[in-house]
């Protein structure tokens, strides 16, 4: 998910974002679109993890030191209630916090064009000094990011790349202060090797894998199941039944009930953990608990709470609190010391590429309850 598009939304703007209304990360939402000065109570409280999961609500914001007038810093969520991005929210308010600075958080609520309207508002305000986006569908916004910049707006990315490039971190907008992300083509790349594995470890050959899309259409799931399949090309991995799980476990729930019920003899479900949450219900229901073996991406703390017990078989990390946090620092110092920060994806030095299995599962630490 990137971001492109001119100061109006033609017609067929509108249209295409419609169309491509990838939901960024991991995602479902209930609240409205809007915008506040202060952390919504729906964010701090999701990003506090429960006591029964290995999530931790976010990394400690910087010292950095909060020099100079206060900032104003627009704040473009994706969805303030989920519970991927609510301990993103909660990251990035503690950083600015700590650097003297104000954020005013816009809620998109999944619709794109609610965060187009936003960030064209956002950038007409005429107060903001910087402005963080977080794109649901990033090549809508690559063009008023453009016009941002051109008006002296420090802006700084996380999470969902902003371009039509899903193979890289680093920056497609001229100017871009910073791009803090993760990189789907690596997402569907480690995804891939996880199963790999998972088929290995039960010498399965063929070895019939379940295939759970969050968003069938969103690039950011074209990319990852591209990858995914060029890493699974030369093994016994058989993908035999696909289905969505709009990112929540009762999308989940319902589509691997109806995998299990066109193939029965399926040995392995890989999705976001999201949807792996729902493979768990539907595997119970099914009396098939510990017959079908589990491979989620997100590193949340369901999913690490899984593997730790063995009914998964393992997750890939995803760290958004951290981005966050370095997102909005390296905002901070872009309009403070005019500092580029440039491409950093914080995954890419978790140790084991971020895959995790039940021998490496105490390494990681959770940033999202899942």
């Amino acid at each position: 998910m990137r971001a492109r598009r001119p100061g109006h939304l033609a017609t067929a703007g509108v249209a295409a974002l419609a169309a491509a209304a990838a939901v960024a990360g991991c995602s479902s939402s209930s609240t409205t679109s809007s915008s506040s000065t202060t952390t919504p109570a729906s964010a701090a409280t999701s990003s506090a993890p429960s006591s029964n999961t290995s999530a931790s609500a976010a990394p400690a914001a910087s010292t950095g030191a909060a020099t100079g007038k206060t900032l104003q810093i627009a704040y473009l969520s994706f969805a303030v209630a989920n519970s991927y991005d609510a301990p993103m929210l909660a990251a990035a308010q503690a950083a600015a916090s700590a650097g003297n600075a104000k954020l005013t958080v816009f809620d998109a609520n999944n619709d794109p064009k609610a965060q187009f309207a936003q960030l064209q508002n956002a950038i007409g305000a005429g107060k903001y000094d910087g402005i963080i986006v977080q794109p649901i569908f990033g090549t809508g916004l690559t063009d008023l990011v453009k016009q941002a910049i051109d008006k002296g707006i420090k802006v700084v990315n996380i999470d969902q790349v902003l371009g039509p490039d899903l193979t890289t971190v680093q920056p497609q907008v001229a100017g871009l202060s910073a791009n803090i992300a993760f990189v789907p083509t690596d997402m569907g790349t480690k995804l891939g090797q996880l199963t790999v594995q998972a088929c290995a470890s039960a010498n399965l050959n063929p070895c019939k894998v379940g295939y759970l899309y969050d968003i069938k259409a969103s690039s950011l799931d074209v990319a990852i199941n591209k990858a995914f399949g060029t890493a699974t090309a030369s093994s016994p991995v058989k993908v035999v039944a696909e289905g969505e799980d709009f990112f929540t476990p009762a999308g989940g729930l319902k589509a691997v009930q109806n995998m299990l019920t066109a193939h029965p003899d399926i040995n392995v479900i890989v999705g976001s953990d999201q949807g792996i949450e729902g493979a768990v219900q539907a595997l119970d229901a099914a009396k098939k608990t510990g017959k079908v073996l589990l491979v989620g991406y997100g590193g949340s703390g369901a999913g690490l709470n899984g593997v730790k017990d063995g009914s998964w078989f393992g997750t890939v990390m995803q760290d958004p609190a951290s981005e966050g946090q370095i997102g909005v620092e390296s905002l901070i110092k872009a309009i403070r010391d005019n500092t580029v920060t440039g491409g950093l994806d914080p995954l890419s030095k978790l140790p084991d590429q971020g895959i995790v299995t039940k021998a490496n599962v105490d390494n990681f630490t959770a940033e999202w309850p899942g």
